[in-house]
C-alpha cells in the first residue's frame, strides 16, 4: 500500500486548496504467551490505511482503508468539506497556520530481526522461560511468559512536496508470577504487569531484557513478598528505581505538561492540568536536581522518531532544567493557538495518532529523567529511614494531575544507610510539584534504564499509544509512605 500511496495521492488531491497531507500506515503485530507451561492461541493481526488532513479556512480530517486513488479521492473530499464548513466558526483561525515541509526516513536500529525466529522457535523459548519461572515451587500458583511484536511502516507526504518515511520495529518481552502462602497473594512481574520493559529493536531487545534468564528472579522475589511483612507507614526518604520511576515520570511530568490538555482539550475525558502556560520559563518544577528532556533519539526507546505526525522534525529538547519548568510537550497546532493567546511557548515534534483512523494529538513521546552523579551506593548509603521501591501495580491521579498516590510491586526497607528487609504492598502519595522538589539525589548513568508503556491512554475517541521513559534511580526526600503496617 504504502509503495504506491504517494503517486495516488497526488492523483487524488483536489487543486486550490490551502495545504494537504496524507499519513498511511501499515501495522503487523503478533503476540505470543505461555501461561501455566500452556501455549495460548497466538494473536497476529494487520491492518493499514491512510488519514488525509486539510487546511482550507478551517482543519478537516478524514480516515480511509480504501488506498486506491478513488478512496483517497473521497477521502479528500470528505476533509475539504470538513474543513471549508468549519472555516470562521472555531475559536483558533486554522487558516493561519504554516505546516511543516518533512523530508527524511527513520527506521528503528535492528540487530537481529524477529523474522529469523519462527513461530515453533518463540514458543519454544516461551516454554522455556516458563518452566524457569515455575521450577519446583508449589507456592507459584500462577505465572505467565509473553512476547509481543510490532512492525509499523509510516508514509507521510505533503502538498508542498513533504516526504517522510518511517519504519519501526519494536518488541515487549514479559513474565509474571503471582505466589500464594499462609493466606497471603502477591504478584511479581520482570518490569511491571503493564509491560515496562518495552524497546524498539529485535532480539536483542530479549538480551538487553536478561529475558531468558530472569524468570527465576521474578518468582524468587514473589515468594519473598508472600512471606514478607506489610510496608510501613509515615514520612520518610523514598528510592525509586527506574520502573517506578517511569509511571512517575508519565503522570505528574507528562501529561501535565501535554499543551492540548493545558489549552482545554481533554477536561470531559481525562482531566485538565494544573500548569498555566504562565508558568513556562520560571515555575519551579522541581529541585535543583531535576533536568527532564524530550528525546526522539535516544537509543531503543520506544518513541524514538525524526518526525512527528504533523511532519516537524524531532530533535532533543530540555523541558525542565535545573528544575525550571522550560516548554510544553505542544506540536506545532498547539504552538499556533498558545500563540493566538498572546504565549511564545516552544514546544517540540509530539503530535502523534495511534493509528491511520486518528487524528494526531499532544502526546508525550520519549520523556526522560536525565543522569545525574550519585551512585546506587552513595543514594541508599545516605537513607537513615526510607524504603526503596520497585515497579508500579496501580495508581490514581486526580483530574488536574495533580494529587497522586502510586502502588509497587516490591519494597526494600532502607535502614542506617544499608537496603534491609523486603516489604510487600508499598505505596506513597504526594502533590506533582511538591513531590518533584523534594528530588534530593539523582543517581549516574550507571543507574540509567530505558524503560516505557505500550498503554498511555488519551483522545476522544480514545487512542492508546506507546512511550518511552527512560531514568536513573532517584531519591526523594520526606514523602508520605503508607503500608498495611502499623
Amino acid at each position: 500500500m504504502l509503495d504506491t500511496l504517494e503517486t495516488q495521492a497526488r492523483k487524488a488531491a483536489p487543486s486550490g486548496i490551502q495545504h494537504w497531507a496524507v499519513r498511511g500506515v501499515s501495522e503487523r503485530s503478533e503476540q505470543l504467551c505461555v501461561r501455566q507451561n500452556v501455549a495460548e492461541a497466538p494473536a497476529q493481526s494487520r491492518d493499514e490505511g491512510v488519514m488525509v488532513t486539510v487546511i482550507d479556512g478551517g482543519l478537516g480530517y478524514a480516515a480511509t482503508s480504501d488506498t486506491s486513488e478513488a478512496g483517497l479521492r473521497e477521502a479528500f473530499s470528505r476533509a475539504t468539506t470538513l474543513a471549508r464548513a468549519s472555516a470562521g466558526k472555531t475559536v483558533f483561525n486554522y487558516a493561519s497556520l504554516q505546516m511543516p515541509r518533512p523530508s527524511g526516513r527513520y527506521e528503528s536500529p535492528v540487530q537481529q530481526s524477529t523474522s529469523t525466529l519462527g513461530l515453533a522457535a518463540k514458543l519454544d523459548l516461551l516454554h522455556t522461560v516458563s518452566a524457569a519461572t515455575k521450577g519446583t515451587e508449589d507456592r507459584i500458583v500462577d505465572w505467565s511468559v509473553s512476547l509481543w511484536s510490532v512492525h509499523t511502516d509510516q508514509l507521510f507526504v505533503t502538498s508542498e512536496g513533504g516526504r517522510a518515511e518511517q519504519h519501526w520495529r519494536m518488541l515487549t518481552p514479559a513474565i509474571q508470577a503471582t505466589a500464594h502462602a499462609n493466606g497471603v497473594t502477591q504478584t511479581r512481574s520482570s518490569a511491571g504487569q503493564y509491560n515496562g520493559f518495552c524497546q524498539q529493536g529485535g532480539l536483542e531487545v530479549l538480551e538487553r531484557a536478561g529475558f531468558q534468564s530472569d524468570g527465576p528472579r521474578v518468582a524468587r522475589e514473589a515468594l519473598e513478598l508472600v512471606l514478607a511483612p506489610q510496608c510501613p507507614s509515615g514520612e520518610m526518604d523514598l528510592v525509586l528505581m527506574p520502573d517506578q520511576m517511569m509511571l512517575q515520570i508519565h503522570e505528574s511530568i507528562g501529561h501535565p505538561l501535554e499543551l492540548d490538555r493545558i489549552l482545554g482539550d481533554e477536561r470531559n475525558f481525562a482531566g485538565t492540568s494544573f500548569v498555566t502556560m504562565d508558568m513556562f520559563g520560571h515555575y519551579a518544577y522541581g529541585s535543583e536536581l531535576l533536568n527532564v528532556t524530550y528525546d526522539p533519539s535516544q537509543a531503543y526507546e520506544f518513541a524514538g522518531f525524526a518526525f512527528d505526525d504533523d511532519g516537524s522534525g524531532a530533535e532533543r529538547q530540555f523541558i525542565i532544567e535545573r528544575g525550571i519548568l522550560k516548554r510544553p510537550l505542544g506540536g506545532a497546532i498547539s504552538q499556533a493557538r498558545a500563540r493566538a493567546l498572546g504565549f511564545e511557548l516552544a514546544g517540540v515534534a509530539t503530535t502523534r495518532a495511534s493509528s491511520w483512523n486518528r487524528a494526531p494529538i499532544d502526546r508525550m513521546s520519549n520523556l526522560n529523567v536525565e543522569p545525574g552523579d550519585a551512585g546506587f551506593d552513595q543514594i541508599i548509603g545516605s537513607v537513615e529511614h526510607g524504603v526503596l521501591m520497585h515497579t508500579n501495580c496501580s495508581w490514581s491521579i486526580d483530574d488536574s494531575r495533580n494529587k497522586f498516590q502510586f502502588g509497587c510491586e516490591y519494597g526494600r526497607v532502607i535502614r542506617n544507610g544499608r537496603l534491609a528487609e523486603v516489604v510487600r504492598n508499598p505505596n506513597y502519595r504526594g502533590i506533582s510539584a511538591t513531590f518533584w522538589r523534594s528530588l534530593a539525589m539523582v543517581g549516574d548513568g550507571s543507574t540509567f534504564e530505558v524503560m516505557g508503556t505500550p498503554y498511555c491512554g488519551k483522545g476522544e475517541p480514545a487512542q492508546i499509544i506507546r512511550v518511552g521513559h527512560a531514568a536513573p534511580v532517584c531519591k526523594f526526600a520526606k514523602v508520605a509512605v503508607f503500608g498495611g503496617a502499623q
